[in-house]
């Protein structure tokens, strides 16, 4: 609630006009004890030193002269995408102290607020604005806080705000010193297009600067981070800075690392630079018919064994077999199936058992059903010799549990223990095993809308359910092909709706893997963007295969746009990736009974 009273100066005035009166009238007056005077913390409030103190996310603030609320200049903050236009800055306060937070502002859905507080953050905000309102919100530090962060920003798809004469009024803190530069820095896992960094932490910091050869890439809060967009097989030099209100650090000593030729990304074995995708019927017939091992194209870099199937829902068991005779007429034998395999993995191919789809729901509701599931894929990875597995939970394999809102330390369940069995799995198979996942839109770009029952209950428990899984899997995932058909409209990060069949969903659905965004709107939780090569595109390979199909023209579109930034229609993606790993289908029988077009497209555009 905000506090009322005279405004500031006029109190003084008041308390001095009464102490006159109380001595005219003869009276003895008692001196107050001396306390630290007020004053306005906010460096560079009214903006008339250009951005100088403030820091404006994704590049979107600009001093403007008009309109202005004071003086001469004012801020204006354009939100993009998944950015909010947050500008902020980190001002040094005094523990158990008591401030009040206040600007002006003008424009639809502008925020004012204060983090770091040590006892409860706060905000404000005004839906429309449209001339100059002020906002005003007053916050007490923890008893060891010495430094919080103010800010502003917007909303997602508004245009530009304006905010003017920020003030912080407060007891003014003990001066902070510049943090130590950074130690131990050092590279960790390299692939084609990005390099891993991580370093010691430096006391007083509170965010840190990375350096690739001299120019600032990356701004972070934490000791890690991974710089992308990289060229293959290239040397690189990084430093890192260590940063707080004070201002910059010197840089550390520099580092080196070499980007690979074309690596696996997540460990998992080499795969091509860019490569193709394809779920075999291995375990079932349908009207595309059988295809054996051996008789698929080489096209086909990855190829995962459609399906893996539990005994029951929540057994944990799973189990595969080939198609039974009386099905598939023309299937190999076991032995024949397997040594066919050998020969796929001679040629650089990578084979998967997949586990799920449509009809294998799974729910490791419990640690038995986990270990079960350990102990059974095993079984199945061992016996036919595969390179790793490929999750395709459907259905209601993943939903989460009411009250589980944060991707990042999820509660539920069956969530918990999903990650806990393929962390296992990897930690068995090593480095070489290849781990990939092909969800649903429904349970992952669906969760920058809505993330599980919401906060208030009511939603689908099951939207935004694969975020945690592929969060807390991301250092070892190889490849995550969402599955963009099957689909409903989707939200993108321009907050227009997106739907299947042409270019545009998929330029739209995959900037939201590669570039990051927040979960459920809440931008205290943002969804980190994975390695461009990490990340396919997954199409239906015919009309009979699913509703989405995609022609060969508006795939090369998608492409060109994702890869080279050309032919992107009306939506703006948030960068280029020339690294983006390729495409996915379902699926290679039904591609053969189509030509061979969707492998044909995919061969003529990355010169297979």
């Amino acid at each position: 609630m905000e506090r009322t009273g005279p405004p500031a100066g006029m109190s003084g005035l008041l308390a001095a006009f009464s102490a006159a009166l109380l001595v005219a009238a003869g009276l003895a007056v008692s001196a107050p004890a001396a306390v630290a005077a007020d004053t306005d913390l906010a460096r560079n409030g009214g903006f008339e030193a250009g951005l100088e103190g403030w820091s404006c996310t994704g590049g979107s603030g600009a001093v403007v002269s008009t309109p202005t609320h004071g003086g001469a200049s004012a801020l204006k903050a354009t939100p993009a995408g998944s950015d909010n236009a947050e500008c902020s800055q980190t001002v040094t306060v005094k523990p158990s102290s008591t401030y009040t937070l206040s600007a002006w502002v003008q424009g639809s859905y502008v925020y004012l607020g204060a983090s770091g507080t040590g006892t409860t953050d706060v905000s404000t905000w005004t839906p429309s604005a449209t001339g100059w309102t002020k906002l005003t919100t007053t916050f007490t530090t923890g008893a060891t806080t010495t430094s919080v962060k103010i800010y502003t920003h917007g909303w997602y798809g508004t245009p530009a705000y304006y905010a003017d004469d920020l003030t912080l009024i407060g007891p003014g803190g003990d001066p902070v010193q510049l943090p130590a530069t950074p130690a131990g820095l050092r590279t960790g896992t390299t692939t084609s297009s990005s390099v891993a960094l991580s370093w010691t932490g430096s006391t007083g910091a509170t965010g840190y600067n990375v350096y690739q050869g001299g120019t600032k890439v990356l701004s972070v809060t934490g000791t890690s981070a991974t710089v992308t967009g990289l060229a293959a097989s290239t040397s690189y030099s990084f430093q890192v800075s260590a940063t707080n209100s004070a201002g910059e650090s010197a840089r550390s000593g520099a580092v080196t690392a070499t980007t690979t030729a074309g690596g696996g990304g997540g460990g998992g074995g080499a795969l091509p630079a860019h490569a193709l995708v394809g779920y075999l019927h291995a375990s079932f017939a349908n009207g595309s018919g059988y295809t054996r091992m051996a008789d698929v194209p080489d096209s086909w870099d990855v190829i995962d064994l459609a399906f893996g199937e539990p005994t029951s829902v929540t057994s944990g068991d799973i189990r595969f077999s080939l198609c039974p005779v009386t099905e598939c007429p023309n299937v190999e034998s076991a032995a024949e199936f397997k040594a066919a395999i050998k020969a796929k993995q001679a040629a650089g191919k990578k084979v998967l058992i997949s586990i799920g789809g449509q009809n294998g729901q799974v729910q490791l509701a419990t640690t038995a059903a986990r270990d079960t599931f350990v102990s059974s894929v095993s079984k199945i990875i061992d016996e036919y010799g595969l390179d790793g597995l490929d999750i395709d939970f459907e259905g209601h394999s993943l939903s989460l549990n009411t009250g589980d809102t944060d991707f990042r330390n999820p509660t539920t369940p069956v969530i918990v223990n999903l990650i806990s069995a393929v962390k296992t799995l990897k930690a068995k198979y090593g480095d070489k095993f290849v781990l990939t996942m092909a969800p649903e839109t429904f349970f992952v770009q669906l969760g920058y809308q809505y993330y599980g029952s919401g906060p208030w209950g009511g939603q689908d428990p099951r939207a935004g359910a694969y975020l945690p899984v592929i969060h807390a899997l991301r250092d070892d995932l190889t490849l995550l092909h969402v599955q963009d058909y099957n689909s409903g409209s989707i939200m993108g990060l321009d907050n227009q709706y997106h739907s299947m069949g042409g270019a545009d969903f998929h330029i739209a659905m995959t900037d939201m893997l590669l570039t990051g965004f927040p979960v459920a709107g809440d931008t205290t939780k943002v969804f980190p963007g994975l390695r461009p090569d990490q990340v396919s595109i997954g199409l239906p390979a015919s009309t009979q295969a699913g509703n989405g199909y995609t022609s060969p023209t508006e795939v090369t579109k998608a492409l060109n746009c994702l890869t080279k930034k050309t032919d992107c229609g009306t939506y703006a993606t948030h960068g280029t990736w020339s690294g983006l790993r390729g495409l996915m289908t379902w699926s290679i029988n039904w591609d053969r009974f189509n030509n061979g077009e969707f492998a044909r497209n995919f061969d003529a555009y990355f010169g297979g």
